[in-house]
């Protein structure tokens, strides 16, 4: 977070979080009431304020307010660089360490990185494909076929080389992804925390 947002939180400690305003699609683009928002110094700040809370719900905290995220898959999205070679998240922050990969059972691959579980762009896909082995030798089709018809939850038999890392490839179903990972897509008020909601009720 910028500093500005921690002086604001200081001063004004006690804002009502706002609910159902702001959401990230799958393409990485931030949103708000259903529409994508364009403005370069508005993103720009989003991505810099951008973070998650005890309970795996993200946010962007505007100042002393902070607004829930709405994800339509994961909390980030990852980018191939410039360079062709390595990954950046949709706020722009390279990505060193990945941990974990899933493949969902539509193909689709989540890493969990040093930022937090991120989805790999759809138009990057190729790029995952170059760099996934069977049993040491490059994916075909029958390979990639079998790992998706690995029951979700299991290990497949594919790895995926990400620099000087090979990470197994695991077998989850999307919809398992949230509870599995410790993130929450559609974040709502807990019991007795003040919202924008409560604020404008008579």
């Amino acid at each position: 977070m910028e500093d500005w947002v921690h002086r604001a939180l200081q001063r004004w400690p006690n804002v009502p979080a706002l609910f159902g305003w702001l959401a990230l699609d799958r393409r990485g683009r931030w949103l708000i009431r259903g529409e994508p928002i364009t403005r370069p110094q508005i993103i720009d700040t989003i991505d810099r304020n951008y973070g998650v809370d005890a309970y795996g719900r993200w946010y962007f905290q505007n100042g002393p307010q902070r607004g829930y995220m709405k994800l339509e898959v994961a909390p980030f999205v990852l980018r191939v660089a410039a360079d062709g070679a390595a990954l950046r998240t949709h706020t722009g922050l390279p990505v060193a360490a990945p941990t974990q990969a899933f493949l969902d059972e539509e193909g689709s691959l989540l890493l969990v990185t040093e930022h937090g579980p991120a989805l790999l762009a759809d138009h990057d896909l190729d790029w995952a494909l170059a760099r996934l082995r069977a049993g040491g030798a490059p994916v075909g089709e029958a390979a990639l076929a079998a790992a998706l018809a690995t029951p979700s939850g299991q290990p497949s038999d594919l790895e995926l080389a990400i620099g000087d890392r090979a990470l197994s490839v695991r077998r989850l179903d999307r919809a398992q992804w949230p509870a599995v990972l410790g993130y929450v897509l559609d974040p709502q008020p807990r019991d007795g925390e003040r919202t924008t909601r409560d604020d404008a009720s008579p």
